[in-house]
């Protein structure tokens, strides 16, 4: 009788040690079943910005080319190395144009100043308790209108920090270079464009 009794624990305790070991197995799958999610998440988040991107870096795109007779007026950022100055989050340039009539430059200056608001998320607005929050960008966006006299080539380009570092973009591409701290936070899609004399 001794023996039976003692052959019931042992089954009993050899139960307890299996569902032990199961319930760590699905620790560890869900715990990787969680990270695979949180990776997911940040790649659709990230995939949202460069999208958001394209959309502000096309709408610049097609205000220049509306009022191409005085595009020269949207090259605003004269440092193509730094790529300063620049629209957008933290931005210190004052847009101004200087050529065609009274009418182009206020075109100009008013699609200028439009596309800084839209870089600064002003397209969705959050009603705050205190103020609203401008949330209709991706983070950190500042964009550059830059002109090459010698290629006479355009180059629009939107850059924002992105969720994760990746590699550094090219050096052709330097709209508001060093304002991300380390270069491979920075995201930048850029297009060009020429004009037929």
């Amino acid at each position: 009788m001794k023996s039976q009794d003692y052959s019931v624990r042992s089954r009993s305790g050899f139960s307890m040690i299996e569902v032990l070991v199961t319930m760590a197995i699905l620790l560890l799958g869900l715990l990787g079943l969680a990270g695979t999610m949180m990776h997911g998440h940040r790649s659709e988040a990230e995939s949202y910005q460069r999208a958001q991107a394209l959309v502000l870096l096309q709408d610049m795109v097609s205000r220049i080319q509306a009022n191409r007779l005085v595009a020269d007026c949207y090259a605003f950022t004269t440092d193509a190395t730094a790529g300063t100055p620049y629209l957008g989050t933290s931005a210190t340039a004052t847009p101004a144009c200087a050529s065609g009539n009274a009418t182009q430059q206020a075109t100009a200056v008013r699609d200028m100043d439009e596309w800084s608001s839209l870089l600064t998320g002003a397209a969705e607005v959050v009603q705050g308790t205190d103020a609203n929050t401008n949330v209709g960008a991706m983070n950190g966006a500042r964009g550059c209108v830059t002109y090459d006299a010698t290629t006479s080539v355009y180059q629009v380009s939107v850059s924002w920090q992105g969720l994760g570092k990746t590699s550094a973009p090219p050096d052709s591409w330097a709209c508001a270079k060093g304002n991300y701290g380390d270069e491979k936070w920075r995201r930048v899609v850029s297009v060009t464009l020429t004009f037929a004399p």
